[in-house]
């Protein structure tokens, strides 16, 4: 995948180096694929903690008065509802309901904190700067890096470091002082499992990095294993699963369009958006079960004998698993749960079944509603 020499650094890079990472090109950035081994470090984060940086993602908070209603215009979810601390998943719409990114927006004491994509993130700014009103400040945080700490004893042993961390449920976020250093944590994450994300300054990303790893539930994972157990909890990577040609309802994201926003509408492409929900997309993103040894990448097309009716968008082998699974694109009468398809890999068929999302249960800490609470 080349050399980094010519790539933007990360404020971990050289300690990444000293714990033995390899380095590889990903979204301008030198970043590490792996440091023990991509299958260890899966299989590490799914029974214990792994730390990875994320610090190319794009971190912005937007201020000034009515900047929810502002952003509502350019993304389908209720982000006028939410109450500080919370957060929610959204995506970034063009003006033809085409996904730009998808992001996490939460209600911050200062404003709305967005996390977007790094490999988009530029663009994404670009983008609201020239469709939010002049009103609306967008301050992109350069000065500060991005941790997420991922698995079923991540909570445990953050808490050991910053108390507190520990009270927090799936999609909450709030403010925490490690020593006298400001975090402003969440309890979220994109692997599935239950866990954290972590902003802190570049200059004391580090001292908590070094922290995090000292306890003993916790090791360094990279993008290899990122994307790993990312596939099998059934998310989407952007840039691959989705992109501007796709809509949300093709790319299985039907979730992210609020109640409210499918009554009143009012965002990009609400009408093809809300038809897609009406009508049912011409083709959907699907997980897929692949029979064998062999994975498929992305880019292999998908066929019903002779015909092509889709193709893979993400594919590898899935360690928890312990077979090759994918992610792709598949035309509206094909993409029922278990239909029998076949992928093209170097000239061969390879077997496939379109399979239930996600391959392995999510973990998340979730906040319990009692039915009392609920009358």
């Amino acid at each position: 995948m080349g050399d980094d020499t010519e790539m933007l650094e990360l404020p971990l890079g050289d300690w990444h180096r000293a714990k033995g990472a390899r380095m590889v090109p990903f979204a301008s950035y030198a970043m590490p694929i792996q440091y023990e081994g991509i299958m260890a470090e899966h299989l590490w984060t799914r029974e214990n903690a792994g730390l990875s940086d994320v610090s190319h993602m794009g971190q912005l908070i937007l201020s000034g008065e009515g900047a929810a209603a502002a952003l509502e215009k350019l993304v389908p979810g209720d982000i006028s509802a939410l109450k500080e601390g919370r957060m929610r998943y959204s995506l970034l719409l063009s003006e033809e309901g085409g996904v730009l990114d998808d992001l996490m927006v939460t209600a911050a004491p200062t404003g709305l904190y967005v996390v977007i994509n790094g490999a988009v993130k530029h663009q994404d700014i670009a983008f609201l700067r020239a469709n939010l009103p002049s009103g609306i400040d967008i301050n992109h945080l350069e000065d500060r890096a991005l941790l997420a700490l991922q698995g079923p004893k991540a909570v445990e042993a953050i808490a050991r470091v910053v108390p507190g961390v520990d009270q927090l449920y799936f999609m909450e976020a709030d403010l925490f002082l490690w020593g006298e250093v400001p975090l402003w944590i969440s309890r979220s994450g994109y692997t599935g499992e239950d866990g954290v994300e972590i902003s802190v300054s570049a200059d004391q990303v580090e001292a908590l990095a070094d922290a995090l790893c000292a306890q003993p539930e916790v090791k360094p994972i990279g993008l290899g294993a990122r994307d790993s157990l990312r596939l099998e909890a059934g998310l989407p990577l952007y840039g691959h699963d989705m992109d501007p040609t796709t809509d949300p309802v093709e790319g299985n994201a039907s979730f992210a369009v609020s109640k409210r926003r499918r009554a009143e509408g009012g965002f990009n492409g609400a009408d093809r958006i809300l038809k897609a929900l009406a009508d049912g997309p011409a083709r959907k993103l699907v997980g897929l079960s692949v029979e064998g040894k062999l994975p498929v990448r992305e880019g292999a097309p998908v066929f019903v004998g002779d015909t092509q009716v889709g193709v893979i968008t993400s594919g590898g082998f899935a360690p928890s698993v312990g077979a090759p699974i994918a992610m792709g694109y598949v035309a509206a009468g094909h993409n029922a749960v278990g239909t029998p398809l076949e992928a093209e890999v170097r000239g061969k068929r390879v077997p496939l079944a379109v399979a239930s999302m996600p391959f392995i249960p999510h973990r998340y800490h979730r906040r319990v509603i009692s039915s009392q609470a609920k009358a």
